[in-house]
């Protein structure tokens, strides 16, 4: 018979937020179990007590789901919207279990996106410190210039905070319309829609084409697919050492990167 658990770590082995944001949501009062408000301290029986979170029951299948779904513009990363908004959870509805996303990418952006029930594995990926390489197609208007490059690649200060490092190239040029690749390591809000107008540059299109080990491929708009073993474990890994590259840096007296700025034209993809 399975024994009671703290209903945070319950939370994040569902995949419904990780323990820490398992405990906000505890201090919210948006957790009950068995139909009464449960507090942070509260434990409760895996697949015996009845949890749920603003009134949606926790599913308890004992599997894991590691999904990387093709986002389209339009859909906001969420599973519920209160302005009755189109949600990524629509798009993996027929799965059966719930699952949660990775990270976000906001409304106005396409590409890929990871979802999963299990909490440890998302909050290990998305984590800050982790530094999970996200690669970016971006197309911008009207031009670029080397000073803009260096400028994103080397760092720039938005809301107040300089950016970390990025890998930016150039893959087409036409008049008017310039398509970049641009490789972050951090997981800022709406950071290179905020780059770029700092820079004076339009977005006109931002896809997300990789993520770690993971790439959207020929994956179709609004679909899905399991993750394969060696992905799950390529994106634990590059977490791993993103973390071990973090402490490197702090342990020496420099801000943690984990990551290096590498060429602007012509650099390598990672």
């Amino acid at each position: 018979m399975p024994e009671k658990s703290r209903i945070q770590k319950i939370l994040a082995a569902c995949g419904v937020a990780s323990r820490r944001q398992a405990e906000e949501l505890l201090r919210a009062g948006r957790v009950t179990v068995n139909g009464r408000p449960a507090g942070l301290g509260d434990s409760a029986v895996p697949g015996k007590d009845v949890l749920a979170v603003d009134g949606e029951t926790v599913s308890f299948s004992g599997r894991t789901y590691y999904l990387a779904l093709h986002k389209p513009r339009g859909f906001v990363t969420t599973m519920h919207d209160e302005r009755d908004r189109r949600c990524v959870a629509q798009l993996v509805a027929d799965l059966g279990e719930r699952v949660y996303p990775v990270g976000r990418l906001d409304k106005d952006s396409e590409g890929l996106l990871l979802m999963t029930n299990d909490g440890d594995f998302a909050n290990r990926v998305a984590h800050p410190k982790s530094h999970v390489a996200k690669t970016y197609r971006v197309t911008v208007r009207p031009q670029v210039t080397e000073e803009q490059l260096t400028r994103m690649s080397t760092g720039m200060v938005i809301d107040g905070r300089k950016t970390a490092p990025a890998k930016v190239r150039v893959l087409e040029q036409q008049p008017g319309r310039v398509v970049l690749e641009i490789v972050l390591y951090e997981g800022r809000n709406r950071e290179i829609r905020k780059m770029c107008e700092a820079l004076g540059l339009e977005v006109a299109r931002l896809k997300r084409v990789a993520i770690g080990p993971v790439r959207l491929g020929m994956l179709a708009q609004g679909k899905y697919r399991e993750l394969t073993k060696e992905e799950v474990r390529g994106l634990l890994a590059e977490s791993k050492k993103g973390e071990q590259g973090n402490d490197r840096d702090t342990a020496h007296g420099r801000p943690g990167t984990g990551k290096r700025a590498v060429g602007r034209r012509g650099g390598r993809r990672p």
